[in-house]
């Protein structure tokens, strides 16, 4: 190579600028990542307490990611072979593009769609051919249909963030099988829809299904992800692309003990879909805002005029909020995390107080 190729290279991957994180709001309401604040912190400690107690830490996890696929799979009701994990989703989405797109590839998703997945092809110069959403922040399937003829990948994130849209289960569906390529379906926010595709994968040897327990159980610092698809694929997954260690023994142990008590989650996801009801009805009675519908556990906004007003006075007040910006022909977004019930009308009577 030439002398100064490392410099050059340094200067193009800085030139990409990377997924952006939030901003770290110290002693504030955090309504701004999407964290799942419905699941207790008592909830949170015992799992800690048993995975230390199933824990040697001087050791490597042998056997440890088998077990949690098995736990995965009682939970899941889908066999373990069909089962792969990964440090978070992100990792998992990020080994997929690593090995299997490549320059020539094209990926076929919704725009905006998740900013870690869209960075990701930056980085790897996979084109990307990205289908706008609708004033009403809805996708049309038809143009999806029609745009697949000339991509290799599809993506969506179901539902979507940040606008939180989900295609119907049934042109999902049609999308996937008459999609002649793979097909990820990130379900980061499955657990606060109505349906899930994981089943899918039994029939479908194209289709990925990604999940978290992020979101689902609270659990979003274990980073811990998972994906299902056809049993070749996942062998390979597990065998070649995976590390030979992805999970810590802690994050296994807590995982598999949080898997053993679905109610909690499932109780957690009751609260958080009726408190969004209770935000977007709430937020549609200001002619300020243009609301738009979610089935995840955040609701998108559009502040027009008094996005920067509405931001600034709800950080004065210690709320933080996600502060997007222009959307398509929006040019005010905002948005709100569904916490519990006090945060949110903690949150709700600041907006009150701020508009009338």
């Amino acid at each position: 190579m030439k002398k100064g190729w490392f410099e050059k290279k340094v200067r193009e991957l800085s030139s990409i600028g990377g997924y952006q994180k939030p901003e770290l709001q110290t002693d504030s309401l955090k309504l701004d990542s999407n964290e799942n604040y419905v699941i207790s912190k008592q909830f949170q400690s015992d799992l800690f307490s048993g995975a230390k107690k199933n824990s040697d830490v001087r050791e490597y996890p042998l056997g440890g990611t088998e077990r949690l696929i098995q736990a995965i799979s009682k939970f899941s009701k889908i066999p373990p072979s069909f089962i792969g994990v990964g440090n978070g989703s992100d990792q998992i989405l990020d080994l997929i593009l690593s090995n299997v797109a490549n320059k020539k590839t094209k990926i076929l998703t919704s725009n905006p769609t998740f900013g870690f997945f869209e960075e990701r092809c930056k980085l790897y110069s996979i084109p990307m051919i990205s289908l706008p959403f609708s004033n009403n922040m809805k996708l049309d399937i038809k143009d999806f249909l029609k745009q697949s003829k000339n991509a290799d990948i599809l993506y969506l994130d179901s539902p979507n963030n940040p606008t939180g849209f989900q295609f119907s289960k049934k042109d999902l569906q049609k999308l996937i099988k008459n999609f002649d390529g793979l097909v990820i379906i990130d379900e980061a926010y499955g657990e606060f829809s109505n349906y899930s595709l994981a089943n899918m994968v039994k029939t479908q040897k194209n289709l990925v299904v990604v999940q978290t327990v992020s979101k689902s159980f609270g659990l979003a610092g274990l980073r811990l992800g998972y994906f299902f698809a056809n049993k070749q694929f996942t062998e390979v997954f597990n065998k070649v692309l995976q590390y030979p260690y992805p999970l810590s023994t802690l994050t296994i142990e807590s995982g598999i003990l949080a898997l053993e008590k679905p109610l909690q989650m499932k109780n957690a996801a009751k609260v958080i879909k009726k408190e969004r009801t209770r935000i977007i009805e709430n937020l549609k009675k200001y002619n300020t805002f243009e609301v738009f519908e979610s089935q995840a556990n955040f609701v998108l906004f559009d502040a027009h005029g008094s996005y920067s007003r509405v931001y600034t006075a709800l950080s004065e007040q210690g709320i933080s909020v996600r502060k997007l910006g222009k959307i398509g022909n929006h040019d005010g977004c905002l948005r709100v995390t569904i916490g519990t019930k006090e945060m949110n009308s903690r949150f709700l009577l600041a907006i009150r107080d701020l508009l009338l």
